[in-house]
């Protein structure tokens, strides 16, 4: 028997994101659209929902909710943050939503960080309806509009740490963020003792993608290693994160002390997160075995 509430919710509009195949998905009740607008590169949608808070998609495909965007932006960030000795230049590629910038900005040593999003849209969008952009007006912070593969090009041993953050391969603009020339382009705009980490897709219902993006990187970088994280509402709820450097080992050189110290918030990651990201499960070795 129906309650009332639940033919009040009946009425709302559910958003519907399939994934990879089109023969699975996840589905949101929506409590209010915000935003919506397409632009040059993408359709942007903000909506607010019961479950997940405020949602923000591209191309009907999830890039953030309210609820659990913190692990998406902490595992990506302070993984290769906390692995530098020393960041103060940090170049983002891709994050208009804010939350990677939010979170390179906790730490003290960033002189500069850079948040290179080819969609002003985003940003202008990010900036009136996400929580997630509150660093956006920080001094620290420099905001460009252009193409994360071109814009790297402009840079030769510049940063300390590149993300990459970017949108699914199969989304926008993001397939030319996986690509072996944009990799080799960061390599060359990083120090000489930079570190980069890149999003890889799920390893559940993207293997190919996270097999191709790992494969081309490794061939870019010395050290390479591929660590997992929980995402709730990306698709499988596993989501695989790829770090990589000129000589740092991300286990081996990790100094959990720094960790410990750190007085800003953190809500998921933590030093033992970090070393239990980088132990993989046996599906995912065979996956990269060999690569």
């Amino acid at each position: 028997m129906s309650t009332t509430n639940d033919l009040d919710q009946s009425s709302h509009i559910w958003f519907k994101e399939f994934f990879t195949g089109n023969t699975s998905g996840h589905f949101m009740l929506v409590k209010r659209f915000l935003h919506t607008e397409k632009t040059q590169y993408q359709r942007i949608d903000i909506f607010d929902t019961y479950r997940y808070g405020r949602v923000f998609a591209l191309d009907g495909i999830t890039m953030t909710t309210e609820m659990d965007e913190f692990m998406y932006h902490e595992m990506l960030v302070h993984v290769p943050m906390f692995l530098h000795p020393n960041p103060k230049r940090v170049l983002i590629i891709g994050g208009g939503d804010g939350g990677s910038l939010r979170e390179v900005l906790k730490h003290g040593t960033v002189e500069e960080a850079i948040l290179c999003e080819i969609d002003f849209k985003v940003i202008e969008a990010a900036r009136k309806y996400l929580k997630s952009a509150v660093e956006f007006d920080n001094p620290r912070a420099k905001i460009v509009n252009e193409n994360g593969v071109e814009f790297v090009n402009h840079f030769k041993n510049a940063f300390d740490v590149i993300i990459v953050d970017s949108t699914d391969p199969t989304a926008g603009e993001g397939g030319h963020l996986f690509t072996e020339k944009f990799y080799r382009s960061c390599y060359d705009a990083l120090t000489e003792n930079g570190v980069f980490s890149a999003e890889t897709e799920s390893p559940v219902l993207d293997p190919g993608w996270v097999k191709l993006a790992y494969k081309r990187i490794k061939k870019t970088f010395p050290v390479t290693k591929l660590y997992l994280g929980f995402m709730s509402t990306y698709p499988s709820g596993c989501w695989s994160y790829t770090f990589a450097s000129k000589g740092i080992d991300p286990v081996k050189d990790f100094d959990s002390k720094r960790v410990e110290k750190f007085q800003k918030d953190l809500r998921y990651y933590n030093s033992e997160v970090h070393i239990a990201a980088f132990a993989l499960p046996n599906f995912v070795k065979e996956l990269i075995q060999g690569l």
